[in-house]
């Protein structure tokens, strides 16, 4: 009765300690939800080389700005539509130099650049040529990648400029029950370097976080925790090793009980 009671402990401490804790499972778990937290505010994104721009120029009359709207070439008409049915016109590719070729303009440097300071800047040079020019500027190539814990992982093409740690964790799905949820990494590109953040998903204070609003191009990371590193080790030799090993446990446990 005493070894098969030892076993039954052995057994519970085994399923204990596989289990994960809440404290590595729980997102906002260290503070009061009550309380509230300060989120901190998105930065503008800033242009670089490789962006891809849409520059649309729109005015009373339309004649006037029609010479700053370059339409995408195309065999068949109906490309030149978009699913919206709106007409597309020409993306413009920030080169390593941080300029663009815009018609009549010529050579523009937009790197360093956010969507506020590009489009008063084109205004102004528009001006010169049509009456109250309106222009929408739009990053067309804004995407982040998300890999490792989590259900589906990839490339994201986003569509507003603006989006969250846990909107972009949202589109791959959610982590999986083996993501570290306490360390978290950011890939994000600056002036050509890599540089790495951290980030504690459940902390409430993670919405402060200078990262907590990403930027294109940026890479998230999911570490697998301990259970699926060591659950990722065993192979075919291992499951057939612990399987004699059990066998061979019943058979002591069976003959200490009759003795």
């Amino acid at each position: 009765m005493k070894t098969r009671n030892l076993v039954l402990q052995l057994i519970a401490i085994l399923v204990l300690a596989s289990c994960g804790s809440r404290k590595d499972i729980v997102y906002f778990q260290d503070e009061p939800i009550e309380d509230g937290v300060l989120v901190s505010e998105p930065k503008p994104i800033i242009y670089k080389p490789d962006d891809i721009l849409t520059i649309n120029v729109s005015a009373l009359d339309p004649d006037t700005v029609k010479p700053f709207n370059l339409q995408v070439v195309s065999n068949n008409d109906a490309n030149l539509m978009s699913a919206n049915g709106q007409r597309q016109f020409q993306s413009y590719l920030i080169d390593y130099d941080g300029n663009i070729d815009f018609p009549v303009l010529g050579k523009l440097k937009v790197a360093g650049l956010n969507r506020s300071e590009l489009t008063a800047m084109l205004v102004e040079k528009i001006s010169e040529y049509a009456k109250n020019p309106i222009v929408n500027v739009r990053l067309s190539n804004f995407t982040i990648t998300i890999l490792g814990e989590v259900r589906n992982p990839g490339t994201f093409t986003i569509q507003d400029e603006r989006i969250t740690v846990l909107e972009a964790l949202g589109l791959a799905d959610d982590l999986t029950i083996f993501g570290k949820r306490k360390n978290v990494l950011l890939i994000r590109e600056v002036d050509g370097k890599k540089k790495f953040a951290k980030i504690d998903l459940t902390s409430v204070n993670a919405v402060n976080s200078p990262v907590y609003y990403l930027q294109q191009n940026d890479v998230i990371y999911v570490e697998p925790n301990n259970a699926k590193i060591r659950a990722s080790s065993y192979n075919q030799n291992n499951s057939v090793l612990i399987s004699a090993i059990g066998t061979l446990t019943t058979i002591i446990a069976v003959f200490l009980v009759r003795n």
